[in-house]
């Protein structure tokens, strides 16, 4: 499982030198195949053709099959448990977790994403993409502001806050959640960070620039949040 908290665009900081992000390229390094099958799912954008445009002009450069899996205004292929469980990487897109998972749970794509955790497949995503796999996060799924949600798939134990530094209120937010035991301990990521997590324990906090970083959040006994700063392992293009 590889959490982002959020990409830089392909001609910015944090990109490879062929202009794939480095957490991307590190998502298809950890399936350990020479030329991996990535399917990328964007439900949470509502399947928007230019965002699978963009993200396969942003694979493009990887030596592996990429492809996608749609689900309206109905799937775009006769089996998504077939296709989804013969890949090496699933990669999700941002944007509405709460709309996603809804989606997802008509079309039992929440069992689906289990046995294909269990199979040892690499589950990536950023922002709602990253969230699902947990027990709940930070989004703004139900308006402009910033709120709770709880109803993740629950992979993952404990809660997930992308966007840790480029979005002001995610971080305040997420240490009062957490304070008020509204939302479980748990992980952070600033934009440019991605948390590993090998089966459900936490391996290491990767990142694409030095002043990325990710965070635990726990909760003391005191009803107050702390927040402390995992040791990260910047990659290298």
């Amino acid at each position: 499982m590889l959490a982002i908290g959020g990409l830089a665009g392909s001609d910015e900081a944090g990109s490879s030198r062929d202009g794939v992000p480095l957490l991307l390229s590190h998502a298809a390094r950890l399936s350990g195949a020479k030329e991996p099958k990535i399917c990328i799912i964007n439900t949470a954008f509502a399947d928007d053709p230019g965002m699978y445009l963009r993200m396969y002009r942003r694979l493009a450069p990887l030596r592996g099959l990429v492809n996608h899996l749609a689900l309206f205004p109905m799937p775009n292929v006769s089996d998504p448990s077939d296709l989804l469980l013969s890949q090496d990487v699933i990669f999700v897109g941002g944007g509405s977790v709460a709309n996603m998972l809804a989606v997802w749970r008509v079309h039992g794509l929440d069992a689906v994403m289990r046995s294909a955790w269990q199979a040892g497949i690499v589950l990536s995503g950023v922002s709602a993409g990253a969230i699902c796999w947990f027990l709940g996060g930070t989004t703004d799924s139900f308006g402009p502001q910033l709120r709770p949600f709880t109803d993740g798939l629950g992979l993952l134990e404990g809660s997930y806050c992308p966007h840790y530094d480029s979005e002001p209120l995610r971080r305040p937010l997420f240490q009062s959640l957490i304070a008020a035991g509204t939302l479980p301990a748990g992980i952070a990521c600033d934009d440019g960070a991605a948390a590993h997590f090998a089966d459900d324990s936490l391996h290491e906090i990767v990142t694409d620039r030095a002043e990325a970083g990710g965070y635990l959040v726990e909760r003391h006994d005191d009803g107050t949040a702390e927040e402390t700063r995992l040791p990260a392992r910047q990659l290298i293009a």
